[in-house]
């Protein structure tokens, strides 16, 4: 008989967070180890990661998830990993014929291709193992796109083909391949937008709840991935959204 008082606990789980130093990645860690999980606070800004770690008596770990040596050593190094979260990403907001090339090969190789070297590395060993779950971060730009967002949105699309393939190729291992799509979120990532009032405001009318998530309010789902009551959940897209992809528009008619 399942014991559902258990359903959401870590307990005795190694978790891996990229990207942990800040927003979404930090409080994923916090979540995960709320929740029992021993957690690595992995990031480029090794200082930030501490901090995270200092939280929750975790450890800390420098990646640069552009370099595909260090992300397969770190694969190794980390040792029996049951749950990878992660978060990671960039942005350049410019219309497709101000793009230069540069920023194009950029943000598709943190968006794209670093997530496509993080999930081999780390998935051959948990399919190996025969158990462990791998959650990503898409995008309601994966779905939904505006002017100026071409280039993250077709990295965020890419980034959900990419975790399904993962998640039908290691299933028959035990591993489970799950990507999460926020919609608006307060994170360093949208700080452009912040700072401008009507486009702050305009992106707040849009979802059903009228207001922007904060970065906890994405935590839930990362555990609901991570733990068993999501056993059966993989090749999965689970919208963080607040209603932005259920509503039509902006427009509000009279009833």
């Amino acid at each position: 008989m399942t014991d559902y008082t258990k359903l959401f606990r870590l307990d005795g789980r190694n978790a891996v967070v990229i990207g942990a130093g800040s927003g979404i990645g930090r409080e994923s860690a916090l979540a995960l180890a709320a929740h029992g999980a021993s957690v690595t606070c992995a990031d480029l800004n090794i200082e930030a990661a501490q901090e995270t770690a200092s939280m929750i008596d975790a450890d800390a770990y420098e990646l640069d998830i552009l370099d595909p040596q260090a992300v397969s050593e770190a694969a190794t190094a980390l040792g029996e990993v049951d749950v990878l979260v992660l978060t990671a990403a960039m942005n350049v907001r410019k219309r497709l014929l101000d793009y230069s090339k540069a920023e194009f090969e950029r943000v598709v190789a943190l968006n794209l291709g670093a997530s496509f070297d993080v999930v081999r590395a780390f998935g051959a060993h948990m399919v190996d193992r025969g158990r462990g779950s791998v959650i990503g971060f898409s995008s309601i730009r994966g779905t939904t796109v505006e002017p100026g967002q071409g280039v993250y949105a077709a990295t965020k699309a890419g980034l959900v083909q990419l975790f399904r393939t993962a998640a039908a190729e290691f299933g028959p291992a035990g591993v489970r391949v799950n990507a999460i799509a926020p919609g608006v979120v307060e994170t360093p990532l949208t700080a452009q937008i912040k700072s401008d009032p009507g486009w702050y405001q305009a992106y707040a009318d849009k979802g059903a709840l009228g207001r922007w998530a904060q970065p906890s309010e994405m935590a839930g789902a990362v555990v609901y991935l991570a733990s068993d009551a999501a056993s059966f959940v993989t090749g999965a897209v689970i919208a963080v959204d607040g209603g932005w992809t259920a509503v039509d528009g902006r427009f509000n008619p009279p009833a």
